[in-house]
């Protein structure tokens, strides 16, 4: 969500790549269904580990910065910057993969992990009207 989301409110001037510890086949329904609310379109994404980016050709170098969503991504990418010049900033979001008992309730903790999202990148970035 929040590479797409990047992307959606302040264009493809900056590079931005997600990645995460593992990487799954296919991105969450939910996760899907919540962005595209928001005309944010993650269907054809495919999530990549960091593994994955360096296969794929993404040299972790050329990164100004990894922001980590997890407490197991903040920890691999400090390790994995440990010997590089890469600030790396854990913006704990709620994981909604777990909560909920129906999908509306699921929806709900998606929407709220989607929403955190964009407020930290809002407040790390500005409000995209304020972007050139």
């Amino acid at each position: 969500m929040a590479e797409a989301l990047m992307k959606k409110l302040y264009g493809t001037g900056t590079y931005v790549q997600s990645a995460g510890v593992h990487s799954d086949l296919e991105i969450d329904g939910f996760s899907i269904s919540v962005c595209s609310e928001l005309d944010v379109e993650l269907a054809r994404h495919q999530s990549r580990s960091f593994d994955e980016m360096g296969r794929l050709g993404d040299d972790l170098t050329s990164f100004d910065l990894i922001v980590a969503l997890s407490p197991a991504s903040h920890e691999c990418a400090l390790d994995l910057t440990r010997l590089y010049h890469i600030d790396v900033e854990y913006w704990p979001i709620i994981d909604p993969t777990g909560t909920g008992e129906t999908r509306e309730t699921k929806l709900a903790a998606y929407r709220e992990a989607r929403d955190q999202i964009m407020q930290k990148l809002t407040d790390r970035w500005g409000k995209p009207e304020n972007r050139a």
